[in-house]
Protein backbone atom coordinates (compact mmCIF):
# COMPACT_ATOMS: atom_id res chain seq x y z
CA UNK A 1 0.00 0.00 0.00
CA UNK A 2 1.89 2.62 1.41
CA UNK A 3 5.31 3.01 2.78
CA UNK A 4 6.50 3.56 6.75
CA UNK A 5 6.84 7.05 5.71
CA UNK A 6 3.20 7.88 5.16
CA UNK A 7 2.05 9.51 8.53
CA UNK A 8 5.75 11.52 8.31
CA UNK A 9 5.11 15.33 8.19
CA UNK A 10 4.25 16.90 5.23
CA UNK A 11 7.01 18.81 3.57
CA UNK A 12 6.89 22.90 2.99
CA UNK A 13 7.33 22.10 -0.64
CA UNK A 14 4.25 19.64 -0.53
CA UNK A 15 2.04 22.25 1.54
CA UNK A 16 2.72 24.97 -0.87
CA UNK A 17 2.28 22.86 -3.91
CA UNK A 18 -1.07 21.37 -2.75
CA UNK A 19 -2.10 25.49 -1.58
CA UNK A 20 -1.21 26.42 -4.49
CA UNK A 21 -3.89 24.46 -6.70
CA UNK A 22 -6.75 26.69 -5.25
CA UNK A 23 -4.81 30.18 -6.49
CA UNK A 24 -4.89 28.66 -10.20
CA UNK A 25 -8.91 27.79 -9.38
CA UNK A 26 -9.79 31.56 -7.89
CA UNK A 27 -7.88 33.49 -10.34
CA UNK A 28 -10.87 32.11 -12.37
CA UNK A 29 -13.59 31.61 -9.73
CA UNK A 30 -12.60 35.08 -7.96
CA UNK A 31 -12.92 36.49 -11.08
CA UNK A 32 -16.17 35.09 -12.13
CA UNK A 33 -17.14 35.98 -8.51
CA UNK A 34 -16.81 39.66 -8.19
CA UNK A 35 -17.41 40.55 -12.23
CA UNK A 36 -19.56 37.76 -14.23
CA UNK A 37 -23.50 39.42 -13.21
CA UNK A 38 -21.84 42.79 -13.47
CA UNK A 39 -20.14 42.03 -16.82
CA UNK A 40 -23.33 39.69 -17.94
CA UNK A 41 -25.54 42.98 -16.97
CA UNK A 42 -23.70 46.02 -17.78
CA UNK A 43 -21.44 45.15 -20.18
CA UNK A 44 -22.53 41.85 -22.40
CA UNK A 45 -26.28 43.46 -21.89
CA UNK A 46 -27.99 40.71 -20.83
CA UNK A 47 -31.12 41.54 -18.10
CA UNK A 48 -30.34 41.40 -14.32
CA UNK A 49 -33.54 39.05 -14.26
CA UNK A 50 -31.76 36.86 -16.76
CA UNK A 51 -28.70 36.84 -15.66
CA UNK A 52 -29.86 35.04 -12.57
CA UNK A 53 -31.82 32.34 -13.85
CA UNK A 54 -29.23 31.47 -16.03
CA UNK A 55 -26.49 31.40 -13.66
CA UNK A 56 -28.86 29.66 -11.42
CA UNK A 57 -29.93 27.29 -13.62
CA UNK A 58 -26.67 26.19 -14.94
CA UNK A 59 -24.82 26.06 -11.37
CA UNK A 60 -27.67 23.66 -10.44
CA UNK A 61 -26.89 21.77 -13.59
CA UNK A 62 -23.47 21.84 -12.88
CA UNK A 63 -23.43 21.01 -9.26
CA UNK A 64 -24.67 17.47 -10.16
CA UNK A 65 -21.73 16.82 -11.98
CA UNK A 66 -19.83 17.05 -8.83
CA UNK A 67 -20.87 13.46 -7.51
CA UNK A 68 -20.06 11.75 -10.61
CA UNK A 69 -16.96 13.36 -10.94
CA UNK A 70 -16.18 12.13 -7.28
CA UNK A 71 -17.27 8.40 -8.79
CA UNK A 72 -15.11 8.21 -11.73
CA UNK A 73 -11.94 9.66 -9.30
CA UNK A 74 -12.17 7.21 -6.49
CA UNK A 75 -12.10 4.45 -9.40
CA UNK A 76 -9.12 5.89 -10.99
CA UNK A 77 -6.39 3.77 -11.40
CA UNK A 78 -2.99 5.16 -12.84
CA UNK A 79 1.15 5.65 -12.51
CA UNK A 80 0.34 9.35 -11.05
CA UNK A 81 -2.77 8.32 -8.53
CA UNK A 82 -6.17 8.56 -8.79
CA UNK A 83 -7.18 12.57 -8.17
CA UNK A 84 -3.78 13.99 -9.46
CA UNK A 85 -3.59 13.07 -13.51
CA UNK A 86 -6.80 15.57 -13.41
CA UNK A 87 -4.82 18.12 -12.78
CA UNK A 88 -2.48 17.69 -15.88
CA UNK A 89 -5.12 16.98 -18.49
CA UNK A 90 -8.15 19.19 -17.05
CA UNK A 91 -6.13 22.20 -16.68
CA UNK A 92 -6.20 23.54 -20.23
CA UNK A 93 -9.66 22.44 -21.61
CA UNK A 94 -10.39 24.64 -18.50
CA UNK A 95 -8.35 27.95 -19.34
CA UNK A 96 -9.66 27.58 -22.89
CA UNK A 97 -13.12 27.74 -21.78
CA UNK A 98 -13.04 30.51 -19.52
CA UNK A 99 -11.50 32.58 -21.69
CA UNK A 100 -14.66 31.66 -24.38
CA UNK A 101 -16.47 33.47 -21.36
CA UNK A 102 -15.74 36.46 -21.89
CA UNK A 103 -15.31 36.51 -25.62
CA UNK A 104 -18.13 38.93 -26.09
CA UNK A 105 -19.90 38.36 -29.11
CA UNK A 106 -21.73 40.85 -31.24
CA UNK A 107 -25.21 38.48 -31.01
CA UNK A 108 -29.01 39.35 -30.79
CA UNK A 109 -30.59 38.85 -27.55
CA UNK A 110 -31.32 35.47 -27.60
CA UNK A 111 -27.98 34.68 -28.81
CA UNK A 112 -25.79 36.68 -26.25
CA UNK A 113 -28.28 34.75 -23.75
CA UNK A 114 -27.89 30.93 -25.41
CA UNK A 115 -24.25 32.13 -25.57
CA UNK A 116 -23.63 32.55 -21.46
CA UNK A 117 -25.69 29.26 -21.10
CA UNK A 118 -23.75 27.21 -23.20
CA UNK A 119 -20.14 28.36 -22.23
CA UNK A 120 -21.00 28.85 -18.32
CA UNK A 121 -21.90 25.57 -18.22
CA UNK A 122 -19.10 24.46 -19.97
CA UNK A 123 -16.49 26.35 -18.17
CA UNK A 124 -17.75 25.15 -15.25
CA UNK A 125 -17.85 21.27 -15.87
CA UNK A 126 -14.06 21.74 -16.44
CA UNK A 127 -13.74 23.16 -12.94
CA UNK A 128 -15.45 20.08 -11.94
CA UNK A 129 -12.86 18.16 -13.96
CA UNK A 130 -9.88 19.40 -12.30
CA UNK A 131 -11.09 20.57 -9.00
CA UNK A 132 -12.72 17.69 -7.41
CA UNK A 133 -9.97 15.12 -7.77
CA UNK A 134 -7.94 18.15 -6.46
CA UNK A 135 -10.24 18.58 -3.15
CA UNK A 136 -10.10 14.79 -2.82
CA UNK A 137 -6.35 14.83 -3.12
CA UNK A 138 -6.21 16.32 0.58
CA UNK A 139 -7.75 13.26 1.66
CA UNK A 140 -4.92 11.41 0.45
CA UNK A 141 -1.85 13.31 0.79
CA UNK A 142 -1.88 12.16 4.56
CA UNK A 143 -3.63 9.88 6.68
CA UNK A 144 -3.13 12.63 9.56
CA UNK A 145 -5.83 15.02 10.62
CA UNK A 146 -3.58 17.59 12.08
CA UNK A 147 -0.97 17.29 8.67
CA UNK A 148 -4.62 17.77 6.42
CA UNK A 149 -5.28 21.07 8.15
CA UNK A 150 -2.06 22.60 7.83
CA UNK A 151 -2.51 21.53 4.21
CA UNK A 152 -5.94 23.28 4.48
CA UNK A 153 -4.25 26.05 5.28
CA UNK A 154 -1.85 26.39 2.46
CA UNK A 155 -4.89 26.00 0.33
CA UNK A 156 -6.68 28.79 1.40
CA UNK A 157 -3.69 31.36 1.80
CA UNK A 158 -2.90 30.46 -1.93
CA UNK A 159 -6.84 30.91 -2.93
CA UNK A 160 -7.16 34.18 -0.79
CA UNK A 161 -3.96 35.20 -2.98
CA UNK A 162 -5.49 34.51 -5.72
CA UNK A 163 -8.80 36.22 -5.26
CA UNK A 164 -6.55 39.01 -3.94
CA UNK A 165 -4.44 39.50 -7.16
CA UNK A 166 -7.93 39.50 -9.13
CA UNK A 167 -9.56 42.13 -6.75
CA UNK A 168 -6.43 44.35 -6.64
CA UNK A 169 -5.34 43.97 -10.31
CA UNK A 170 -8.24 42.95 -12.58
CA UNK A 171 -10.12 46.41 -13.05
CA UNK A 172 -6.99 48.40 -13.30
CA UNK A 173 -5.61 45.63 -15.92
CA UNK A 174 -9.20 45.96 -17.75
CA UNK A 175 -9.12 49.32 -17.94
CA UNK A 176 -5.04 49.21 -19.43
CA UNK A 177 -5.90 46.29 -22.01
CA UNK A 178 -9.58 47.49 -22.95
CA UNK A 179 -9.79 51.52 -22.70
CA UNK A 180 -13.57 52.85 -23.33
CA UNK A 181 -13.68 48.66 -24.62
CA UNK A 182 -14.56 47.22 -21.71
CA UNK A 183 -15.27 43.55 -23.92
CA UNK A 184 -11.86 43.79 -25.34
CA UNK A 185 -10.68 44.62 -21.57
CA UNK A 186 -12.34 41.49 -20.14
CA UNK A 187 -11.21 39.42 -22.88
CA UNK A 188 -7.57 40.08 -22.82
CA UNK A 189 -7.60 39.89 -18.76
CA UNK A 190 -8.78 36.51 -18.71
CA UNK A 191 -6.45 35.05 -20.90
CA UNK A 192 -3.96 36.47 -18.72
CA UNK A 193 -5.13 34.38 -15.51
CA UNK A 194 -6.27 31.42 -18.06
CA UNK A 195 -2.20 31.25 -18.70
CA UNK A 196 -1.17 31.65 -15.39
CA UNK A 197 -3.84 29.43 -14.07
CA UNK A 198 -2.27 26.43 -16.23
CA UNK A 199 0.99 27.11 -15.11
CA UNK A 200 0.47 26.80 -11.47
CA UNK A 201 -1.74 23.70 -12.11
CA UNK A 202 0.58 21.82 -13.39
CA UNK A 203 3.06 22.55 -10.27
CA UNK A 204 0.50 21.16 -8.58
CA UNK A 205 0.50 18.18 -10.15
CA UNK A 206 4.65 18.09 -10.04
CA UNK A 207 4.73 18.86 -6.13
CA UNK A 208 2.21 16.26 -4.78
CA UNK A 209 1.93 12.58 -4.12
CA UNK A 210 -0.51 10.70 -2.94
CA UNK A 211 0.32 8.78 0.38
CA UNK A 212 -2.47 6.69 1.29
CA UNK A 213 -3.12 4.20 -1.28
CA UNK A 214 -6.71 2.84 -1.46
CA UNK A 215 -7.75 -0.51 -1.86
CA UNK A 216 -9.16 -1.54 -5.54
CA UNK A 217 -12.67 0.12 -5.31
CA UNK A 218 -15.49 -2.90 -5.33
CA UNK A 219 -18.69 -1.34 -3.46
CA UNK A 220 -21.31 -0.01 -5.75
CA UNK A 221 -22.67 2.85 -6.34
CA UNK A 222 -25.32 2.86 -4.56
CA UNK A 223 -23.67 1.48 -1.42
CA UNK A 224 -20.75 4.05 -1.42
CA UNK A 225 -24.31 6.96 -1.44
CA UNK A 226 -25.84 4.58 1.02
CA UNK A 227 -22.79 5.39 3.58
CA UNK A 228 -22.66 9.15 2.70
CA UNK A 229 -25.83 9.53 3.73
CA UNK A 230 -25.13 7.99 7.13
CA UNK A 231 -22.90 10.13 7.52
CA UNK A 232 -24.97 12.61 10.06
CA UNK A 233 -22.05 14.97 10.56
CA UNK A 234 -21.14 15.11 6.40
CA UNK A 235 -25.10 15.82 6.01
CA UNK A 236 -24.96 18.75 8.53
CA UNK A 237 -21.46 19.94 6.96
CA UNK A 238 -22.84 20.09 3.65
CA UNK A 239 -25.70 22.31 4.37
CA UNK A 240 -23.61 24.38 6.67
CA UNK A 241 -21.51 24.90 3.82
CA UNK A 242 -24.58 25.47 1.48
CA UNK A 243 -26.04 28.44 3.84
CA UNK A 244 -22.14 29.77 3.88
CA UNK A 245 -21.81 30.24 0.31
CA UNK A 246 -25.17 31.54 -0.42
CA UNK A 247 -24.20 34.85 2.13
CA UNK A 248 -20.47 35.28 0.58
CA UNK A 249 -21.39 34.60 -2.92
CA UNK A 250 -24.17 37.01 -2.95
CA UNK A 251 -22.47 39.27 -1.14
CA UNK A 252 -19.59 39.71 -3.33
CA UNK A 253 -21.21 39.80 -6.41
CA UNK A 254 -23.33 42.71 -4.92
CA UNK A 255 -19.57 44.16 -4.50
CA UNK A 256 -19.33 46.22 -7.95
CA UNK A 257 -23.19 47.57 -7.84
CA UNK A 258 -22.87 48.76 -3.76
CA UNK A 259 -19.93 50.59 -4.68
CA UNK A 260 -21.16 52.22 -7.80
CA UNK A 261 -24.68 52.85 -7.38
CA UNK A 262 -24.96 53.21 -3.73
CA UNK A 263 -21.02 54.57 -2.90
CA UNK A 264 -21.23 56.88 -6.10
CA UNK A 265 -17.77 55.52 -6.96
CA UNK A 266 -17.12 56.63 -10.43
CA UNK A 267 -13.66 54.34 -10.97
CA UNK A 268 -11.08 56.45 -10.13
CA UNK A 269 -8.27 55.64 -8.41
CA UNK A 270 -8.25 56.81 -4.62
CA UNK A 271 -4.57 54.37 -3.39
CA UNK A 272 -1.83 53.95 -6.13
CA UNK A 273 -3.68 52.09 -8.64
CA UNK A 274 -7.20 51.44 -7.00
CA UNK A 275 -10.72 52.37 -6.96
CA UNK A 276 -12.76 51.76 -4.61
CA UNK A 277 -14.34 48.35 -6.07
CA UNK A 278 -10.57 46.84 -5.56
CA UNK A 279 -9.57 48.68 -2.89
CA UNK A 280 -12.67 46.75 -0.93
CA UNK A 281 -11.86 43.17 -2.36
CA UNK A 282 -8.34 43.30 -1.84
CA UNK A 283 -8.46 44.17 2.13
CA UNK A 284 -11.22 41.67 2.34
CA UNK A 285 -8.92 39.60 0.75
CA UNK A 286 -6.18 40.07 2.99
CA UNK A 287 -8.68 39.74 5.74
CA UNK A 288 -9.41 36.46 4.37
CA UNK A 289 -5.58 35.46 3.94
CA UNK A 290 -4.74 36.37 7.55
CA UNK A 291 -8.13 33.92 8.72
CA UNK A 292 -6.46 30.92 7.05
CA UNK A 293 -3.18 31.96 8.42
CA UNK A 294 -4.69 31.65 12.19
CA UNK A 295 -6.91 28.94 11.59
CA UNK A 296 -4.55 26.15 12.60
CA UNK A 297 -3.83 28.28 15.86
CA UNK A 298 -7.29 28.27 16.41
CA UNK A 299 -8.20 24.86 15.48
CA UNK A 300 -5.38 23.74 18.35
CA UNK A 301 -7.26 25.74 21.31
CA UNK A 302 -10.92 25.44 19.96
CA UNK A 303 -13.36 22.49 18.77
CA UNK A 304 -13.93 22.87 14.64
CA UNK A 305 -17.07 23.10 14.98
CA UNK A 306 -17.31 25.68 17.69
CA UNK A 307 -14.76 27.60 15.69
CA UNK A 308 -17.62 27.79 12.49
CA UNK A 309 -20.36 28.26 15.04
CA UNK A 310 -18.69 31.33 16.42
CA UNK A 311 -17.05 33.18 13.59
CA UNK A 312 -20.66 32.76 11.32
CA UNK A 313 -22.19 34.48 14.41
CA UNK A 314 -19.64 37.27 14.32
CA UNK A 315 -19.97 37.63 10.66
CA UNK A 316 -23.49 38.43 10.99
CA UNK A 317 -23.20 40.65 13.46
CA UNK A 318 -20.56 42.83 11.51
CA UNK A 319 -22.87 42.71 8.25
CA UNK A 320 -25.19 43.78 10.63
CA UNK A 321 -23.53 47.00 11.83
CA UNK A 322 -22.19 47.48 7.82
CA UNK A 323 -25.75 47.98 6.87
CA UNK A 324 -26.29 50.82 9.08
CA UNK A 325 -22.74 53.11 8.12
CA UNK A 326 -23.15 55.99 5.63
CA UNK A 327 -22.07 56.21 1.98
CA UNK A 328 -19.10 58.63 2.69
CA UNK A 329 -17.46 56.66 5.32
CA UNK A 330 -15.77 54.31 3.09
CA UNK A 331 -12.94 53.55 5.57
CA UNK A 332 -15.14 52.50 8.01
CA UNK A 333 -17.07 49.67 5.62
CA UNK A 334 -13.65 48.58 4.63
CA UNK A 335 -12.45 47.96 8.32
CA UNK A 336 -15.81 46.27 8.59
CA UNK A 337 -15.92 44.09 5.33
CA UNK A 338 -12.38 42.93 6.35
CA UNK A 339 -12.70 41.86 9.40
CA UNK A 340 -16.12 40.03 8.22
CA UNK A 341 -13.73 38.44 5.53
CA UNK A 342 -11.51 37.40 8.21
CA UNK A 343 -13.88 35.05 9.95
CA UNK A 344 -14.69 33.41 6.20
CA UNK A 345 -11.04 33.13 5.78
CA UNK A 346 -11.35 30.74 9.34
CA UNK A 347 -14.52 28.93 8.28
CA UNK A 348 -14.02 27.99 4.80
CA UNK A 349 -10.72 26.13 5.79
CA UNK A 350 -11.68 24.45 8.47
CA UNK A 351 -14.87 23.09 6.15
CA UNK A 352 -12.56 21.79 3.57
CA UNK A 353 -10.68 19.96 6.97
CA UNK A 354 -13.79 19.10 7.99
CA UNK A 355 -14.60 17.36 4.85
CA UNK A 356 -11.49 15.07 4.78
CA UNK A 357 -12.61 14.41 8.69
CA UNK A 358 -15.84 13.08 7.54
CA UNK A 359 -14.31 11.06 4.49
CA UNK A 360 -11.81 9.28 7.35
CA UNK A 361 -14.87 8.81 9.32
CA UNK A 362 -16.57 6.88 6.67
CA UNK A 363 -13.94 4.91 6.03
CA UNK A 364 -13.92 4.00 9.65
CA UNK A 365 -17.06 3.10 10.31
CA UNK A 366 -17.85 1.06 6.70
CA UNK A 367 -14.25 -0.14 5.66
CA UNK A 368 -14.71 1.63 2.48
CA UNK A 369 -12.19 4.63 1.08
CA UNK A 370 -14.81 7.41 -0.60
CA UNK A 371 -12.83 10.32 -0.34
CA UNK A 372 -13.72 11.36 -4.16
CA UNK A 373 -17.31 10.63 -3.27
CA UNK A 374 -17.29 12.27 -0.05
CA UNK A 375 -15.54 15.68 -1.18
CA UNK A 376 -17.33 15.66 -4.21
CA UNK A 377 -20.55 15.81 -2.64
CA UNK A 378 -19.72 18.48 -0.82
CA UNK A 379 -18.63 20.36 -3.54
CA UNK A 380 -22.00 19.71 -5.02
CA UNK A 381 -23.09 21.72 -1.52
CA UNK A 382 -20.97 24.68 -2.74
CA UNK A 383 -21.90 24.41 -5.94
CA UNK A 384 -25.39 24.74 -5.61
CA UNK A 385 -24.64 27.57 -3.02
CA UNK A 386 -23.06 29.61 -5.05
CA UNK A 387 -25.83 29.18 -7.85
CA UNK A 388 -27.97 30.59 -5.11
CA UNK A 389 -25.89 33.31 -3.75
CA UNK A 390 -24.87 34.26 -6.99
CA UNK A 391 -28.02 34.29 -8.53
CA UNK A 392 -30.19 35.92 -5.60
CA UNK A 393 -28.49 39.46 -5.83
CA UNK A 394 -30.05 39.40 -9.71
CA UNK A 395 -33.02 38.39 -8.73
CA UNK A 396 -33.30 41.35 -6.02
CA UNK A 397 -31.88 43.93 -8.75
CA UNK A 398 -35.43 43.32 -10.65
CA UNK A 399 -37.37 43.13 -8.06
CA UNK A 400 -36.51 46.79 -6.21
CA UNK A 401 -36.17 47.97 -10.17
CA UNK A 402 -32.74 48.66 -10.64
CA UNK A 403 -31.92 49.41 -14.67
CA UNK A 404 -28.18 49.33 -15.28
CA UNK A 405 -26.25 52.63 -16.18
CA UNK A 406 -28.99 54.60 -14.88
CA UNK A 407 -29.39 56.66 -12.05
CA UNK A 408 -31.05 54.39 -9.50
CA UNK A 409 -34.25 55.13 -7.58
CA UNK A 410 -34.53 54.90 -3.95
CA UNK A 411 -35.60 51.43 -4.42
CA UNK A 412 -33.35 49.97 -6.02
CA UNK A 413 -30.87 51.49 -3.62
CA UNK A 414 -32.21 50.27 -0.75
CA UNK A 415 -32.47 46.58 -2.27
CA UNK A 416 -28.70 47.17 -2.94
CA UNK A 417 -27.65 48.17 0.39
CA UNK A 418 -30.26 44.45 1.67
CA UNK A 419 -28.82 42.30 -0.79
CA UNK A 420 -24.53 43.61 0.37
CA UNK A 421 -25.53 43.79 3.86
CA UNK A 422 -28.45 41.99 5.34
CA UNK A 423 -28.97 39.22 3.07
CA UNK A 424 -25.65 37.69 3.67
CA UNK A 425 -25.94 38.23 7.61
CA UNK A 426 -29.31 36.01 7.83
CA UNK A 427 -27.70 32.73 5.55
CA UNK A 428 -24.60 33.09 8.08
CA UNK A 429 -26.92 33.10 11.31
CA UNK A 430 -28.49 29.75 9.86
CA UNK A 431 -25.08 28.49 9.43
CA UNK A 432 -23.53 29.08 12.75
CA UNK A 433 -26.78 27.84 14.41
CA UNK A 434 -26.31 24.29 12.13
CA UNK A 435 -22.95 23.02 13.85
CA UNK A 436 -24.77 22.60 17.28
CA UNK A 437 -25.84 18.88 15.48
CA UNK A 438 -21.84 18.33 14.14
CA UNK A 439 -20.64 15.17 16.02
CA UNK A 440 -16.88 14.47 15.28
CA UNK A 441 -14.91 16.06 17.70
CA UNK A 442 -10.97 16.09 18.40
CA UNK A 443 -11.37 12.87 20.28
CA UNK A 444 -13.21 11.08 18.00
CA UNK A 445 -10.81 11.83 15.25
CA UNK A 446 -8.27 10.53 17.42
CA UNK A 447 -9.25 7.02 17.74
CA UNK A 448 -10.74 6.91 14.30
CA UNK A 449 -6.89 7.84 12.90
CA UNK A 450 -5.11 4.94 15.36
CA UNK A 451 -7.50 2.45 14.22
CA UNK A 452 -7.26 3.20 10.36
CA UNK A 453 -3.60 2.82 10.72
CA UNK A 454 -3.71 -0.55 12.09
CA UNK A 455 -5.79 -1.47 9.57
CA UNK A 456 -4.07 0.20 6.87
CA UNK A 457 -0.95 -1.31 8.48
CA UNK A 458 -2.45 -4.94 8.20
CA UNK A 459 -3.50 -4.66 4.79
CA UNK A 460 -0.03 -4.05 3.69
CA UNK A 461 1.36 -6.82 5.52
CA UNK A 462 -1.28 -9.13 3.89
Amino acid sequence: MNNNNDTAPLTFKEKVGYGLGDMASNFYMGFFGLFLLYYYTDVFGISPAAAATMLLVTKIVDAVSDPAMGLIADRTDSRWGKYRPYLLFAAVPYALLGYLLFLGPDLSDIGKLIYAYVTYTLVMLAYTAINVPYSALLAVISPVAEERTKATQFRFVFASLGTLCVGAFATPLVGWFGGEDEVLGFRLTIILFAVLSVLIFWITFASTRERVKAKHHESSIGEDFSALIKNISWVVLVATGILVVVGLVARFASIVFYLKYYMQDDGASIFLIFDKTALLTSCGLIGQLIGALMTPMLAARFEKHHLVLGMNLLHAALLGLCFTIPPEQFALIVIIHSLGIFTFGVIITLLFSMYTDCAEYGEWRTGKNTAGLTVSASMFSLKFGSAVGGALPGFMLAWFGFVANEVQTDSAITGIRLMFNVLPAIFFVAAGLLMYFYRIDRETLTRLEAELHERRSLDTAS
